[in-house]
């Protein structure tokens, strides 16, 4: 039952790993990519920096948060709304647009295939286990994953790492 929910999972957070890139050698690190997510409306944006020499298949998506609360890492819903495409080296935006209201975990990864894989993704608590199960580099970026609540009728919030660690420390 675990490898299926971590199964799960890594087809939850990792979306776009299952389309190739095409990709040069090169080293990778942690650091060659980050993301900076914001909202404004019915939108979350992640700005994507990409310093790793070549295009990257990436993905930013939003997943069910009731309450505000982060899921664990292997209940994260597979079902996404998300965008999905290739993120050339430097900066890039991706918007995930018409998001019902509602309390969510927006979420960024990027990848490579073929003759140096690695793979990006955003901080979540537990979101080492998921990467060890690749064979290949995989590092959480340090940027986490933001709670973004979508009120009827009111301004969008992105709810700060200090609420998340409250809700982290009561075990919700």
């Amino acid at each position: 039952m675990r490898l299926l929910a971590r199964t799960t999972l890594a087809a939850a957070v990792c979306i776009p790993l299952s389309l190739a890139v095409p990709a040069v050698a090169s080293a990778v690190g942690p650091t060659d990519v980050s993301f900076a997510f914001s909202s404004d409306g019915s939108t979350v944006t992640n700005t994507i920096t990409n310093n790793s020499g070549t295009p990257l298949t990436c993905s930013t998506s939003v997943a069910a948060a009731p309450g505000g609360v982060l899921p664990a890492v292997t209940e994260l819903s597979t079902e996404q709304l998300y965008e999905s495409g290739t993120v050339a080296t430097g900066t890039s935006t991706q918007t995930v647009r018409d998001i019902p209201d509602g309390s969510y975990v927006a979420l960024g990864s990027c990848g490579r295939a073929e003759s140096d894989p690695a793979l990006w993704v955003s901080s979540y608590p537990g979101v080492n286990d998921v990467l060890r199960l690749y064979p290949y580099p995989a590092y959480e970026v340090q940027e986490a994953s933001p709670i973004v609540v979508l009120p009827a009728g009111g301004p969008v919030q992105i709810v700060t790492d200090f609420l998340r660690q409250l809700g982290a420390a009561f075990g919700s």
